[in-house]
């Protein structure tokens, strides 16, 4: 059973890393983006890109300063609330983590006063430089996190002396086998999640006829951008299921609500896990369509929950659950850029006002998506931290509870006054329109010329 000091230990972590995991998110996704804007005005000197960049730079420092101020304190915890995970691991993920700053956060802090700040104040070519820094900082930090936690998910290349993880190989702690579907997982989603808030923002603007050539501009890009990233995310996801099937078969049994081990397997679409009864007390199912997804096989075998015991199983109502609103997110996404796709071919993008308010109201589908699927990754581990060796309940801190419960209360009450500070200022810039940031487009310098007559 989990005692009262470790389940609001891993609410605190919870709240905080999920809250923390949106701004990095954003800020990859926009960092590629205005990688784009600024090349383009370079390239073609359009008033509007300059524009886009200039705006979009204001939203990407906001969230770049959001994701900096709450990703501080998940540090901390590690220290305070997860000392057994910490002494257990240290040897391997600090490394890792260390490789996080001395790569990916030296670029972006070198960089980003350029990007924030350098327009006008140094050459297009530089600040286009900075720009292409600050977005591949945000990569390799993407690159050292998700390596650091798919080997919790799938450890190798380690010995354990006296309690303690030891690396033997770094290479397969680094490249550890969910490793790189994972990474390519979650940068699309990245890219994907920024480019439906763009799309959003846009969509408001065309809806209301404001900044018709500003907004038409983006919203096109990023509809051709919708169009190629969730494509490219269904595969990702499908490769990535595969290596959970071979990986974390236990997490893929919760994902589909599967007890028994079968072959020909229906795929669930819709039920009711009942863990104390060890059944669906309801489902729709579809007959041989999990095997064949989940296996590329119509006769493939999925292992079901039975395989382990009880206490080893993961809450399977909450990761059946978040996985499904996952793939709705993911679905509607794909509808969103099909659609958009069908609009432009008909020439009535620009005209059709109710699909840009359906692309405002799809703006947070990809925040939604990102964070039903880190619920997945993490609660379909449990009850490990690091997955077949250390279990959560050994990695918590001996904390009282009344103090983790009191410090889970003052992270609610200030993440979201922060929150509610980001969406004032960042809704005052949307409101205000691209003239509210825009500079003065540089000019070519003329020199006169002198007559000798």
């Amino acid at each position: 059973m989990i005692s009262d000091a470790v389940l609001l230990s891993r609410l605190q972590f919870a709240f905080t890393l999920g809250y923390h995991i949106l701004w990095p998110a954003f800020s990859i996704g926009m960092a590629g983006f205005l990688v784009f804007l600024n090349a383009a005005w370079l390239r073609t000197r359009r008033p509007v890109y300059l524009q886009l960049a200039t705006f979009w730079t204001r939203i990407f420092g906001l969230a770049f300063g959001m994701g900096v101020v709450t990703g501080v304190v998940i540090s901390y915890e590690l220290g305070t609330n997860w000392s057994g995970f910490a002494l257990a691991t240290a040897d391997v993920l600090g490394p890792l983590l260390s490789f996080e700053v001395l790569t990916a956060f030296f670029l972006e802090a070198g960089f980003i006063g350029i990007l924030l700040f350098g327009r006008g104040r140094v050459s297009d070519k530089l600040h286009l430089a900075a720009s292409i820094i600050v977005a591949t900082g945000t990569i390799f930090s993407a690159f050292w996190i998700l390596s650091a936690n798919s080997w919790m998910q799938t450890p190798q290349g380690f010995d354990v002396i006296d309690g303690r993880f030891v690396a033997t190989d770094w290479f397969k702690v680094v490249f550890n086998p969910s490793f790189p579907y994972r990474f390519a997982h979650m940068v699309l989603a990245s890219y994907i999640a920024g480019t439906f808030v763009v799309l959003g923002v846009s969509g408001f603007y065309l809806a209301r006829r404001r900044h018709v050539e500003f907004a038409g501009t983006a919203f096109s890009i990023c509809l051709w951008m919708a169009l190629v990233l969730v494509p490219a995310q269904l595969v990702v996801g499908d490769a990535h299921g595969l290596n959970t099937r071979a990986h974390q078969p236990v997490k893929l049994a919760a994902i589909e609500g599967r007890w028994e081990t079968a072959s020909e397997a229906p795929l669930n679409l819709f039920a009711i896990p009942n863990q104390k009864a060890e059944r669906n007390d309801f489902e729709v199912a579809v007959p041989y369509l999990g095997s064949l997804i989940l296996t590329h096989d119509l006769h493939g075998e999925i292992k079901g929950l039975k395989e382990v015991p009880p206490d080893r199983r993961p809450p399977v109502l909450i990761v059946f659950f978040a996985f499904r609103i996952m793939v709705a997110c993911g679905m509607a996404m794909l509808g969103v850029a099909v659609l958009g796709a069908f609009l432009r071919w008909r020439g009535r993008l620009a005209s059709a006002h109710w699909f840009h308010y359906l692309c405002v109201a799809a703006t947070p589908l990809g925040f939604i998506a990102i964070l039903a699927g880190w619920v997945v990754t993490e609660v379909g581990r449990q009850p490990f931290v690091v997955y077949g060796f250390l279990l959560t309940a050994n990695a918590a801190s001996p904390v009282a509870p009344p103090a983790i419960a009191s410090t889970l209360l003052a992270f609610f009450v200030v993440f979201n006054l922060l929150l509610l500070g980001f969406f004032w200022y960042a809704g005052r810039l949307v409101m205000r329109g691209p003239s509210a940031t825009a500079l003065p487009i540089p000019q070519p310098t003329i020199t006169p010329r002198v007559s000798h007559a």
